[in-house]
């Protein structure tokens, strides 16, 4: 067999023959050509730290506005002696456009000076380069910001900073950047429902690095270009079957057991949904106004998509400016985390093909800086609705003036059964009136054998969850999955907006957890995920306090909304899926009531959903008219 080596040789030459003549080629020499570029700037921050800093902007003596992108990840052009020209790909598109492009790395990251944690100090570093770049002599003084998840999730914490350059934010994925809004307590997507979402461990064992190589600060621009050059500065970490790694208990030595870096995980392991350290660092929280045109980008199979939507709404209803909260405006795509632009005629999301999803992005958010850093009249107010979302099933775009669409209404469906759920096989009913009597539906939760994530919103969790829809059927077999199903749709229904779930439920443990998920059944039997939630029953009462069950005592439950635009068909059928575990998409609950991150033995737990008159457990879908 031919050695690995050679194996990766061959698939980088299969993949340069792949890429289009203009990628492979000329992006760095039509760059030189109208660009001046000043590469490895030490920007200095406030305590006299400095941050590596690109520069690309166009030959001109005239002043230019400011496109700025943030980031923990590498853009430097070298990697292994090899130049990528298409690193300079961003950089060409907005020079060309008439903008000074600006890319720097955070604090502890790469070229840049300091230590790093998760989104720790950026809104003093946020507002110390927007000050800095709104002084240099190019600059006409107006700055937006642009970027995808981690290179987005800072900028809601620096808007609400009230600078005066900046003039729009693009956030793109931003979840991981949001403290508290409305219903959603996740603490920048570190939990859901008080439960941990597990894709920070895998995501945090590749981006953390206490112990990394720096270079002397005396080092001058032009040396610390030249180096970079053959240092990129990017570690190469093993690779790790994070299928296997997250099952290591206690989760808090997760990353110490694969022999990972030593970083911030282990604080973060520790921290309840209401410690205080969370208000200390460079989450928005929803009491900071946020005063900045905002064009807002969520995908619907995104872990963030939920408090992302949330957001929207809050800025557009608390905005102190009232033309502000008029410029917000929203896109909603049918694909995973930061995945817009991998749209294609025949979109992909998991295994559903959802049809063509395609926007031309490129022109929406020049458009957009176009208006709010230069001041021209291009008609993009006129021209671009307020929200445009994608609606699966149909596989249509559509447009509205509001989140949720205006025209739409509740229908509820309650859970019922004979007492036997279980499964697909089961009894489970989804039915418009509550049942006369209560036959409540029993399952075991075992934490040794959790119910398997497959699919669903998620982001960021290396081998052990792949995102997006995937049929459930295999899922649907296990006993400790209660399945309600409604009767088939003759005309069919489109679900569009936000959807509210409510459980009674009860157990014989001091603590567990209750998910749900959201199903389209088709009429041949696929059964494909749409959302998903988790409560942790213990924080039912609040995020601030843990109130523990008692044996067999019955209690509601409430759980973070659920979001979708999903048309379901002529002959599909709507299905919840109720059990105790997705797990590796969110940690176990061991059903101890112990703190869960550094136990390292669980219990089982014999839990039940009641359904009845007086126990309406339920779902509250909004339908559009």
């Amino acid at each position: 067999m031919p050695s690995l080596r050679r194996l990766a040789a061959l698939a980088a030459l299969l993949l340069v023959c792949a890429i289009p003549a203009f990628a492979q080629s000329g992006i760095l020499d039509r760059l030189e050509a109208i660009a001046v570029i000043d590469q490895k700037v030490m920007m200095p921050m406030r305590d006299g730290t400095r941050l590596a800093t690109d520069i690309f902007r166009p030959k001109t003596d005239a002043p230019v506005p400011v496109v700025f992108s943030r980031t923990p990840y590498n853009f430097n052009a070298w990697g292994d002696g090899e130049m990528n020209e298409r690193a300079y790909s961003t950089a060409l598109r907005y020079v060309e456009a008439g903008y000074a492009y600006v890319v720097q790395n955070e604090r502890g990251r790469y070229f840049s000076e300091g230590e790093w944690d998760i989104l720790g100090p950026p809104t003093t570093d946020g507002y110390d380069a927007l000050t800095w770049m709104a002084e240099q002599p190019w600059s006409n003084g107006k700055v937006g910001l642009i970027g995808c998840s981690s290179t987005a999730e800072w900028q809601m914490a620096v808007a609400a900073m009230g600078h005066p350059a900046l003039a729009a934010i693009v956030p793109q994925g931003f979840g991981a950047g949001v403290g508290r809004v409305g219903e959603f307590y996740e603490q920048g997507n570190w939990y859901r429902g008080g439960a941990q979402q597990m894709l920070f461990t895998a995501w945090l064992y590749g981006v953390q690095d206490i112990q990394r190589p720096t270079f002397s600060p005396d080092l001058s621009q032009a040396d610390l270009i030249r180096v970079s050059r053959f240092y990129d500065l990017a570690a190469e970490k093993p690779a790790v079957d994070w299928s296997v790694a997250l099952r290591h208990l206690p989760v808090i030595d997760i990353i110490k057991a694969v022999d990972g870096p030593k970083g911030v995980y282990e604080k973060m392991m520790a921290r309840k949904p209401n410690d205080p350290a969370w208000y200390e660092g460079g989450l928005y929280h929803d009491d900071k106004p946020i005063n900045v045109p905002g064009f807002w980008f969520v995908s619907w199979y995104d872990v963030s998509q939920g408090p992302n939507l949330a957001l929207y709404n809050h800025v557009r209803s608390t905005a102190p400016d009232e033309a502000v909260r008029d410029a917000q405006y929203l896109v909603i795509a049918p694909t995973t985390h930061c995945g817009y632009t991998r749209a294609t005629e025949h979109t992909m999301v998991g295994s559903l093909d959802v049809g063509d999803a395609r926007l031309d992005y490129d022109a929406l958010t020049t458009g957009w800086f176009d208006l709010w850093l230069k001041g021209e009249a291009n008609g993009f107010t006129e021209d671009t609705p307020r929200v445009q979302f994608y609606t699966m099933g149909s596989n249509q775009w559509q447009t509205a003036d509001t989140w949720p669409p205006s025209d739409v209404e509740p229908m509820t469906l309650f859970f019922a059964s004979g007492g036997a759920a279980n499964s697909v096989f089961g009894d489970g009913r989804l039915t418009t009136e509550p049942p006369a009597s209560d036959k409540p539906d029993g399952f075991t939760y075992d934490p040794d054998f959790p119910v398997p994530s497959l699919g669903g919103q998620v982001c960021c969790s290396g081998t052990a969850v792949q995102g997006g829809a995937f049929d459930q059927r295999q899922m649907e077999a296990r006993n400790d999955i209660l399945v309600y199903t409604s009767d088939p749709f003759v005309d069919g229904v489109e679900v569009t907006g936000t959807i509210e779930v409510t459980l009674y439920v009860s157990s014989d443990v001091r603590d567990t957890d209750f998910t749900v998920k959201l199903v389209d059944v088709y009429p041949d039997g696929r059964a494909y995920n749409i959302d998903e939630t988790i409560l942790r029953a213990r924080y039912r009462e609040g995020f601030e306090q843990e109130v523990f069950l008692e044996d067999g005592k019955v209690v509601e439950l409430g759980f973070s909304p659920m979001s979708t635009s999903n048309f379901f068909g002529p002959g599909h059928r709507i299905r919840v899926e109720v059990s105790s575990s997705n797990f590796p998409r969110f940690e176990r609950n061991l059903n101890t009531g112990g703190n869960n991150y550094d136990e390292t033995e669980g219990v089982a737990a014999h839990n039940a959903v009641h359904h009845s008159r007086r126990r309406p457990s339920r779902i509250v879908l909004p339908v559009r008219q």
